[in-house]
């Protein structure tokens, strides 16, 4: 992981635009990356989330055309991808630019009047660590369009809320990612020193104080580096056999499923897979709220066991936990962590605990001793503290 500050980073992309297009941009923007403490693969099932922003961004260094061109490079690829707005299309521009190119693409079919950019980015979110670093780019790039543009929809909640739908739109239609909202609402909403409680259902949102540091511990995020992809297939099998599930229920989404009904509901599906996937999904939406509550109250032992509750219920439940991530959580556990578990879309990526501040180095320590028996790819571990959502830098 990247250890630049973001002073260094807006002035390496900026000089990185100077070189590629001749002339300083019209400015630099970004936007987080997010770790979501609790409350997973329930966004896309109408349910409850807790994400937080990450002090690690993408950062997009922009400068609107006079005509439709989108030219984009970018620090951790090789080229420049180039696209006319209105060829925008899930073949077209294709690979990492076509994060970029959907916001554009979004934007325009509702009814936006945004033109063409040259952009560079650059980024010290950790990619493929299922930290969301796809939707910190869409995000840096929609905060460049939004005030280039005369938009004005970071002026607002409900702008930000707008802004993130259409990220949405443009990860699930042009990058081919059948993601929910919970990426993009947290990349443009979240608080610093706050979680963010959204109600991916009706879409409101509430700020929920998030500060380990005045309780003498930190958030330790471990990137297992073990192998970490949305779009092979995995996420959208999890999703459809929800969406199945939900239709022989009745209901629109599994969130409508109350979990004092749960076992009798169960009961009415042929399907085992279906069964798991649901009792994960009412489970774990009722864990959400029980978090909220133990932070509001300062019980960080009973956020602790839900952590807990909830990295067993994706593993064996859902099934998108791995072996790397199953050391990491157990390993925490043992050398001290109030509780652990899988943060992401899963199958691979990266954990989180609760760690007391004192042994934050001892845990990372343990869990990279663990890898190196078990034979995996060096981990990379490091604390974080809940930071801003996207904004104009430069």
């Amino acid at each position: 992981m990247s250890e630049r500050s973001g002073a260094e980073v807006v002035a390496a992309v900026t000089a990185a635009f100077e070189r590629t297009f001749g002339a300083a941009p019209d400015g630099v923007w970004s936007a987080p990356g997010r770790v979501n403490l609790i409350g997973e693969h329930t966004d896309y099932n109408g349910g409850l989330c807790l994400p937080i922003a990450l002090p690690q961004r993408t950062f997009a260094a922009v400068s609107r055309r006079d005509d439709d061109l989108v030219r984009m490079v970018s620090a951790q690829q090789e080229g420049t991808s180039e696209v006319e707005i209105d060829d925008i299309s899930p073949d077209r521009p294709g690979g990492w630019a076509a994060y970029v190119a959907g916001v554009l693409w979004a934007l325009r079919r509702d009814g936006l009047e945004v033109g063409g950019l040259d952009v560079v980015v650059d980024s010290t979110v950790p990619f493929g660590a299922g930290l969301s670093s796809s939707a910190a780019l869409e995000c840096a790039v929609a905060a460049a369009v939004s005030d280039l543009h005369g938009l004005g929809l970071l002026d607002s909640a409900e702008g930000r809320a707008r802004f993130a739908a259409l990220c949405v739109e443009a990860e699930n239609v042009i990058a081919g990612a059948p993601t929910g909202g919970m990426d993009q609402s947290a990349s443009l909403l979240c608080d610093e020193a706050a979680a963010l409680l959204l109600d991916c259902r009706s879409g409101d949102t509430e700020q929920v104080p998030f500060d380990l540091a005045g309780a003498g511990h930190a958030l330790l995020v471990t990137d297992t580096r073990a192998e970490h992809a949305l779009v092979d297939g995995q996420y959208a099998a999890r999703r459809d056999a929800c969406e199945q599930a939900a239709r022989v229920l009745g209901v629109e989404t599994l969130r409508e499923i109350a979990p004092a009904d749960l076992d009798g509901t169960l009961g009415r599906l042929d399907s085992e897979e279906q069964r798991q996937r649901v009792r994960h999904v009412v489970t774990e939406i009722e864990r959400v709220t029980l978090t909220v509550g133990a932070l509001r109250a300062g019980d960080l032992a009973e956020v602790g066991r839900l952590f807990d509750a909830s990295h067993a219920s994706l593993r064996d439940d859902y099934e998108v936990s791995c072996d790397e991530l199953d050391v990491a959580t157990a390993t925490a556990r043992a050398h001290g962590a109030l509780g652990a578990r899988m943060t992401g879309g899963g199958f691979g990526g990266s954990c989180i605990a609760i760690v007391p501040a004192g042994r934050v180095e001892e845990v990372a320590g343990a869990v990279a001793a663990a890898f190196e028996e078990h034979g995996y790819t060096p981990p990379v571990s490091f604390a974080v503290v809940a930071s801003a959502p996207a904004h104009r830098d430069a």
